[in-house]
């Protein structure tokens, strides 16, 4: 990624924002199911498995 294309602390915050909203409104049961569905749309949109099991790995560090 280049890094002129990074979002900025206000734009990851807008995104935190609009992810707990949506992970709210899809309710405690649908939850999991919608960030499935969101994963699978982002990996689509970012065209590289080979990023998007890199991201895979940073998101499972720490938890």
């Amino acid at each position: 990624m280049n890094p002129s294309q990074a979002l900025t602390i206000p734009g990851l915050e807008q995104v935190y924002d609009a992810l707990a909203t949506a992970i709210d409104a899809a309710g405690e049961h649908k939850s999991e199911l919608f960030l499935v569905k969101l994963a699978l749309l982002n990996a689509q949109a970012l065209a590289d498995p080979v990023v998007f099991q890199a991201h895979i790995d940073a998101a499972l560090k720490d938890l």
